[in-house]
């Protein structure tokens, strides 16, 4: 390895697009920043310095395309032409060597080299960029993992806005004469993105480390969904000025309390408030768990009430949580329809609910109870088939929702591919939701096979995807 650990160079943020021929401008990937060491051996380095290279093995393939270089890139996860961040965070968390082979295949990422900090043992950072862009040129082969980050000279304002069409979250700029500044942020280089805007409410904060012990660490933010009820969307710990650090650890010392409105993130220690200040805040993305990313402090809002703080401001009428191909994304991100023979989710339906009841010879045997609901199938596995008397329970699993038309798939899903085996249609037909809440659902089968009541309830001790299964008394 390099006896030199690189420290990524940073950008700043340009508050508008601009043009001018002695900057450069490239996309602006939403993904993992890290540093490859093309060396023996062989290192794959993150921002704060953890080794990526055994979550991302199919990256390796930088040592058939280049050697005895060091390079600056971002990971990315595409999905339909633009990066998956959601994504891309699964494979950074997965922990088993078959775990990370499995999403390797489904989900493979996608190098970005943007910079090239050294070859053949020479450093390059006092280079102009111009001339480390030759050079990276010459020392990189493009393949199926790595690419080349294209740019264009002068014409930022055009590139930003082409950026954006595409569904991309903005632009980098970068003057064309900048060293390769280690750690620092001089403003050589800029980050242009477009940012949205979002009024929260401030349900409690996190207790404060460092030069921050006295006040706090970060904020914990709310929304509130339909029906009234807070819902959690994120932290934010940036944006704050001395000033205002002050102000508001002034104004929590008296809204204390006990009360927990939703359960805070594994390892938080929290102090909760009560849900009187509303904090202006600006974020780049909703993540499909609807959390603010990159969010940062803009301001107090003692002109807007809590109440107003609605989650519509960040899921667009909803279109977020219902879109039924945000839904399917898990569905989709598990299957290479190139190989499996089953429904990629085109179809739409109307009319009655539908439900079937797959037998499924995967590794093991089990039950796959599907039920129509907001224009998907939501899903469990049942390994020990439906209960037939109101005295048996079943364990039923809960899995990633389904496409409409899998109720009519049958078929052979290949080996290597999730949920390899044989799917054989057992039952299937209408029904009618009595009950649909989140932890209890309770339905009326009018199948082929099966007619009458049953009850899905939601063990919450068990875990978040685990429910009983029960036939209810006609």
């Amino acid at each position: 390895m390099s006896r030199h650990i690189y420290r990524p160079m940073l950008a700043r943020v340009a508050s508008k697009p601009f043009s001018d021929k002695d900057w450069i401008f490239e996309i602006k990937w939403d993904g993992f920043r890290a540093i490859a060491y093309v060396e023996e051996p062989y290192s794959l380095k993150s921002r704060n310095g953890k080794e990526l290279k055994h979550n991302f093995p199919e990256l390796e393939e930088l040592n058939r395309l280049s050697s005895n270089v060091v390079f600056d890139g971002e990971i990315v996860v595409m999905r339909e032409g633009k990066p998956d961040f959601q994504a891309l965070l699964e494979r950074g968390q997965a922990v088993s060597p078959n775990e990370i082979q499995r999403q390797a295949r489904r989900a493979p990422a996608i190098y970005v080299v943007f910079d090239v900090l050294e070859k053949d043992g020479n450093p390059l950072t006092k280079l102009s960029l111009m001339k480390r862009k030759k050079i990276l040129k010459d020392s990189l082969k493009e393949g199926n993992n790595v690419l080349l980050s294209d740019f264009i000279e002068e014409n930022g304002e055009a590139y930003y806005q082409l950026a954006l069409d595409k569904g991309l979250e903005g632009v980098m700029a970068k003057k064309k004469d900048s060293y390769y500044e280690e750690g620092l942020r001089t403003g050589n280089w800029l980050k242009i993105k477009k940012l949205r805007i979002c009024d929260c409410v401030i349900f409690g904060y996190t207790k404060g480390a460092d030069s921050r012990e006295k006040t706090f660490g970060a904020l914990l933010l709310g929304l509130y969904d339909k029906d009234n009820k807070p819902a959690y969307v994120g932290k934010v710990g940036t944006g704050f000025t001395e000033e205002m650090l002050g102000i508001l650890t002034d104004k929590f010392e008296k809204l204390k309390t006990d009360v927990a409105p939703f359960k805070p993130e594994v390892g938080d220690v929290v102090t909760w408030l009560e849900p009187k200040l509303v904090c202006e805040v600006i974020y780049q993305v909703v993540t499909r768990d609807i959390k603010l990313r990159m969010a940062r402090f803009q301001r107090l809002r003692e002109d807007k009430s809590p109440a107003e703080c609605t989650l519509d401001q960040i899921i667009e009428g909803k279109k977020q949580v219902t879109d039924v191909a945000d839904k399917l994304s898990g569905y989709v991100s598990k299957r290479n329809f190139e190989k499996t023979p089953e429904p990629k989710g085109e179809e739409k339906k109307g009319g009655n609910l539908i439900f079937v009841i797959q037998e499924h010879h995967a590794r093991r045997l089990h039950y796959d109870l599907r039920l129509e609901n907001g224009g998907v199938l939501k899903s469990w596995a049942v390994p020990k088939g439906m209960p037939e008397s109101t005295r048996q329970r079943r364990l039923a699993v809960e899995t990633e929702d389904h496409p409409i038309e899998y109720a009519n798939f049958e078929g052979s899903i290949p080996e290597g591919q999730y949920g390899a085996g044989t799917v054989k249609i057992w039952d299937k037909g209408h029904y009618e939701a009595k009950v649909w809440d989140e932890n209890k659902i309770e339905f009326a089968l009018n199948g082929q096979r099966l007619k009458g009541r049953y009850i899905l309830v939601r063990l919450k001790k068990a875990g978040d995807k685990d429910w009983l299964l029960l036939k209810g008394k006609e």
